[in-house]
């Protein structure tokens, strides 16, 4: 299996490459030449294997230069039930009959991020120690990637996290999972800005390629293959879930803001999985459900970015619908990097129309949905859901056809969204015990300026 960049650059990249690359030199993401295709006779074999087994199986279709054995030792040791809390990993709770919930957030930080950023981080170890090498993690994080991917890396042998969020932006409980942390290789850098700031310096730092090969800069983010590839198989594991033959079609209600947890559905349907549906569910940051309404995709700037109470949705440019883009566009690579180097672009009618091919299709939240939504599962259900997953299933409920199984992917456990829940349901979530009074911890974090040139200072003198 090979890879090569949504922008044109054909030069064909191994897995372990990639894996530690990031971006790739021409400032595309990286995708696999073909999509591996997954017959009905493969489905039946996948059916009733452990997460841990099935995650081998589908890696071992994308990676072909680390030995079966060494990955299939990974994935268990990831995937346990004394890491995830569950030995399915990730349950389903229905919601009646034919809408449920699929649990991603029973890991360290009670996030769908842990789902690909444990495996992430025992890549990363396994392949630097094998070549003998270091690598110096950059990273924007609008909530949960952050703590995901420093819980993940802390402590590892030859890794080195920097990681930049919107300074303020985050719940109380989102910043002190990652301001708390004291290991010497974790870099908190709050940036004054939003995430598309922060995201944006990631990249520019990336494009460097003189910096980055310096300084062995990789990503953790969604433009990293790997982290993506490790979402596409919660896909299968619920729609295994939810089936009991392969005949059955499954949609899927995504909560998204950079794009990737739903390009990793997109991946899953595109290698044969039936899915009948990924509906793209936003917030106020509508800026991806108005381009599947009207395949116009305009990006918003630092000022009309909102500010919300799903905040780790704050986002106007999502770093992952390039891949869709590329696939949709029919991997034209010269077009892509024309539209995504461009401030916005508008699809022609004929590939707007497209689109529905994909089984796209989208719709929006707000905060008074949100509340709303969460008093409702409470009330119906004697579930509490956080505001993130509250926009999905405001939006799964608008868009579930009679006769279809729905399942919405859960995005954190309530307990990292404190004030909003207390505002919808007039009590405090519950927390695990470890967490308690996490916010009051020493906190270690360094302010700056929205300027390119100063983290890369910060980076040269902590490596």
């Amino acid at each position: 299996m090979k890879y090569i960049s949504t922008r044109g650059d054909q030069t064909e990249r191994g897995f372990s490459d990639i894996l530690l690359e990031g971006l790739a030199p021409d400032g595309g993401l990286y995708l696999p030449k073909t999509y591996p295709q997954v017959d009905a006779a493969t489905l039946t074999r996948w059916r009733g294997l452990a997460y841990a087994d099935l995650a081998f199986e589908i890696l071992s279709l994308y990676i072909d230069d680390i030995p079966a054995d060494d990955l299939h030792g990974i994935t268990r040791r990831v995937y346990t039930a004394e890491v995830f809390g569950t030995q399915a990993i990730t349950p389903l709770t229905w919601l009646g009959e034919s809408i449920a919930l699929q649990g991603l957030s029973n890991g360290p930080t009670l996030a769908f991020k842990d789902m690909a950023m444990q495996l992430l981080g025992a890549l990363f170890e396994y392949e630097l120690g094998r070549r003998g090498e270091t690598l110096n993690i950059l990273g924007a994080t609008s909530g949960d990637t952050g703590s995901a991917a420093e819980y993940a890396m802390r402590g590892k042998k030859g890794v080195n996290v920097f990681m930049l969020s919107p300074n303020g932006r985050m719940s109380p409980f989102q910043q002190a999972q990652m301001f708390s942390l004291q290991d010497a290789n974790i870099h908190n850098i709050a940036i004054d800005g939003v995430f598309d700031d922060a995201q944006d310096i990631v990249k520019a730092v990336s494009n460097d390629l003189a910096f980055k090969r310096e300084h062995r800069i990789g990503t953790v983010n969604s433009i990293n293959w790997a982290r993506l590839l490790a979402q596409v198989v919660y896909y299968f594991a619920g729609y295994f879930q939810a089936t009991k033959t392969n005949d059955q079609k499954v949609s899927f209600t995504v909560p998204s803001g950079n794009f990737g947890n739903v390009c990793a559905g997109h991946v899953a349907r595109q290698m044969g999985l039936p899915i009948a549906k990924l509906v793209v569910a936003t917030n106020e940051n509508d800026v991806l459900d108005e381009f599947f309404r009207t395949g116009n995709y305009r990006p918003r700037g630092t000022a009309d970015t909102h500010e919300t109470s799903s905040p780790s949705m704050d986002i106007s440019k999502a770093s992952n619908f390039e891949r869709f883009v590329f696939d949709l566009l029919g991997r034209d690579g010269a077009r892509v990097k024309a539209h995504f180097t461009a401030p916005q672009f508008e699809l022609a009618a004929s590939e707007h129309a497209d689109i529905a091919g994909f089984g796209f299709t989208s719709g929006r939240s707000t905060h008074a949905d949100r509340v709303a939504t969460i008093r409702r599962c409470h009330a119906e259900h004697g579930i509490v859901i956080d505001p993130h997953t509250a926009d999905g299933l405001k939006v799964a409920l608008e868009k579930h056809e009679p006769g279809t199984t729905m399942l919405v992917l859960e995005t954190a456990l309530p307990a990292k969204f404190a004030g909003t829940i207390v505002e919808a349901l007039g009590t405090e979530p519950p927390r695990p015990a470890a967490l308690e009074g996490i916010e009051n911890l020493p906190k270690r974090v360094q302010v700056m300026s929205v300027d390119v040139a100063q983290v890369k200072a910060y980076i040269r003198a902590h490596v």
